[in-house]
């Protein structure tokens, strides 16, 4: 029995499968859950505003401060604005803080908080994500700090005798709490830095956590200041790995759904605006 034409059927049947469920999935991207399916969108609907949550965090997020064009900029206000024009409403910024971006998200506040979020177990209890992009970041600390130039390893970070800042309800809040738990760790108030470099720079802290695509530019503004790891200027480091996205609150599985449906139809655009930005910062 020639096995050849029943092979061949069955290699042109899965293609045909897998075409249809990519044009189902961009379908699905392109017109959102009808009337009923998902509250969260009727209200929207309703309202005629998508209410998404912002905090300055480049790449992703940047906040515009000279008065005169769009307010926000960056992959996550891209793909924000995205979600409004097939929803049919308008984009509404609800400003809010890093100590503040989840607990708002929980309370109604808003409709998704773009941010964005970096996707941790704490968190995955209480919201859901949309991912589009992952991160890592350095640890740096004032070049004239012996405490700090001498660390060869992560672990070396882990001691008593180091006093490590990080901002307060920031993603990298548990994996500090988890991974130095014998230093001494300040949780500050982010005033709207990109990472606590005043606590760095006045003595208070040792070392602190920051994004890696963030350093180049920052090593550049601050002087004195040095980071680990050195290798590529810390851009490959793999510390505190973690997925990075926009979150939205629980239950809403419709919503969650076309959400995700939209990001992947725009994923190639979002990494070449993030390509984009983080050279730009560099």
């Amino acid at each position: 029995m020639n096995l050849f034409p029943r092979l061949a059927k069955a290699i042109v049947t899965t293609a045909m499968t897998g075409a249809l469920a990519a044009a189902s999935l961009v379908a699905w991207a392109q017109t959102p859950p009808e009337a009923g399916a998902s509250a969260r969108i009727d209200a929207i609907r309703k309202a005629g505003v998508l209410r998404v949550g912002v905090v300055n965090n480049p790449p992703w997020l940047i906040q515009n401060t000279s008065g005169s064009g769009e307010p926000w900029s960056g992959p996550s206000w891209t793909l924000g604005k995205e979600f409004a024009r097939v929803l049919g409403v308008t984009i509404q910024p609800v400003q809010v803080s890093h100590e503040t971006k989840v607990p708002a998200l929980v309370a109604n506040q808003m409709d998704i908080m773009i941010g964005p979020l970096n996707e941790t177990a704490e968190r995955a209890k209480i919201i859901d994500f949309v991912t589009f992009s992952n991160t890592g970041v350095c640890m740096f600390g004032r070049a004239d700090n012996p405490k700090f130039t001498q660390a060869r390893t992560l672990e070396d970070f882990n001691r008593p005798d180091l006093t490590l800042a990080y901002f307060s309800g920031a993603g990298e809040e548990p994996l500090m709490k988890q991974q130095f738990a014998n230093a001494k760790l300040r949780g500050v108030a982010n005033s709207g830095a990109v990472a606590p470099i005043e606590e760095v720079m006045a003595g208070r802290s040792d070392a602190a956590p920051i994004n890696r695509m963030l350093w180049p530019s920052i090593s550049r503004k601050v002087k004195g200041l040095a980071v680990f790891p050195q290798d590529n200027d810390c851009q490959d480091s793999r510390i505190f790995q973690i997925d990075t996205g926009m979150g939205v609150a629980k239950d809403q599985a419709a919503y969650l759904t076309w959400l995700r449906a939209v990001a992947q139809r725009m994923q190639p655009t979002l990494t070449d605006e993030e390509r984009r930005l983080t050279q730009q910062l560099k």
